[in-house]
């Protein structure tokens, strides 16, 4: 007998579905709602890591995956000069193991649909369109009420509603992200064939400008530049300010230049960050994901770490009888300090821009490989 029987998981992103999939094939009856009224995903791709791609992979999903995204294994550095000079090219480290490429780039709604199918394959009862307003606990259980009027039972609720999460709000934490002072502009498009993996222009005007392949046919390139209140513009303005910005940079980004013309396939966020500290759970209510952590884009590690959240909650509920202080002390030995340190690293490398330090960008993202590829 498992340590719960029935589970709440709220929020339908990566974290949330990644933990109903793993808790429902192993046997827990799970609910999943998402405040969504439909399989969405905001952004135009992610790119995953080696250690998100290993679980994945325990998943379930891995050949999906892997037929709709691109992988690669090496990251270039490039100068943001006239000709977009390579500087360097890294191997990068298969933080997934030998078996797994280093690094896969994806269009998130892909990676959104492939994880709700699976979740409905394995059992998982999906509600859109709803949410969690009050959690009222005692020692056996969490009692819930839902937005559409619904009410339930649950032996165990998880909050993976993301940076602005309602359940961390209904259990009492008074945690809001900061902004870290970087915003980034990103936009989906056509693959060019001179993009073939992730390459980073440190310098010039802006931050950071970046690409990463999301398929044989697709990509998702990327500005990071001083946070600003862009609330008022609309999608023309976005497309201008987004080509404006990316006119200093070339080699690959001269082709890629060429293909914006859309409108509609610019977004713009500004960097936000937190890290709650242990514990992460409030009684029988647990979170994970963005609504426990996050950081800026800058490693790439964010998917990951939600997916190893998901991951390491799930084992710890199937082999445990009883939920108790040592499951939760357990969850917290093996994910808080391996979150924070990806989230520290992501931000020391954001000051280093800000603060136009020279840092060892290089030595940065080993020492964060090094962290991710022991599994979780």
């Amino acid at each position: 007998m498992t340590a719960v029987d029935k589970v709440l998981v709220v929020g339908a992103g990566v974290a949330g579905t990644a933990a109903a999939i793993a808790l429902a094939t192993g046997g827990v009856d799970v609910e999943l709602i998402e405040s969504n009224t439909d399989v969405t995903a905001i952004g135009s791709g992610i790119t995953l890591q080696g250690n998100a791609l290993r679980e994945l992979r325990t998943l379930g999903v891995w050949p999906e995956v892997s037929a709709h995204g691109y992988a690669f294994d090496s990251l270039g550095l490039r100068a943001p000069d006239p000709a977009g000079t390579l500087l360097v090219e890294l191997p990068d480290d298969r933080t997934g193991g030998p078996d797994l490429p280093a690094t896969l780039g994806m269009p998130r709604p892909a990676l959104a649909r492939i994880l709700h199918d699976r979740a409905a394959a394995v059992g998982v009862a999906v509600r859109f369109g709803c949410t969690a307003t009050t959690l009222t606990q005692d020692g056996d259980g969490v009692d819930v009420t839902f937005t559409d009027g619904a009410t339930g039972r649950y032996d165990l609720v998880i909050g993976a509603d993301g940076l602005r999460s309602t359940t961390r709000r209904l259990v009492g934490i008074d945690l809001e992200p900061r902004e870290t002072g970087m915003g980034i502009w990103r936009t989906f498009g056509p693959r060019p064939a001179s993009v073939t993996r992730t390459d980073l222009y440190y310098g010039g005007p802006s931050y950071i400008a970046g690409y990463c392949p999301t398929g044989e046919n697709s990509l998702y390139a990327y500005i990071v530049d001083k946070a600003t209140d862009r609330s008022g513009s609309d999608p023309g303005q976005r497309l201008a300010i987004m080509r404006e910005l990316s006119a200093p940079y070339h080699g690959p980004w001269d082709d890629i230049r060429d293909t914006l013309t859309d409108p509609d396939t610019v977004h713009y966020t500004r960097f936000e960050t937190h890290v709650l500290p242990p514990p992460w759970n409030r009684g029988r209510v647990v979170l994970i994901g963005d609504a426990a952590h996050s950081c800026p884009p800058t490693l790439a590690q964010g998917g990951a770490q939600a997916l190893e959240d998901a991951a390491v909650l799930s084992e710890l509920l199937l082999a445990a009888t009883t939920l108790d202080n040592r499951l939760w002390s357990a969850f917290t030995a093996r994910r808080f300090l391996r979150a924070k340190a990806v989230v520290d690293a992501s931000n020391q490398l954001g000051r280093w821009l800000l603060d136009h330090e020279p840092g060892d960008v290089p030595g940065l993202m080993a020492g964060v490989a090094i962290v991710c590829t022991p599994p979780a």
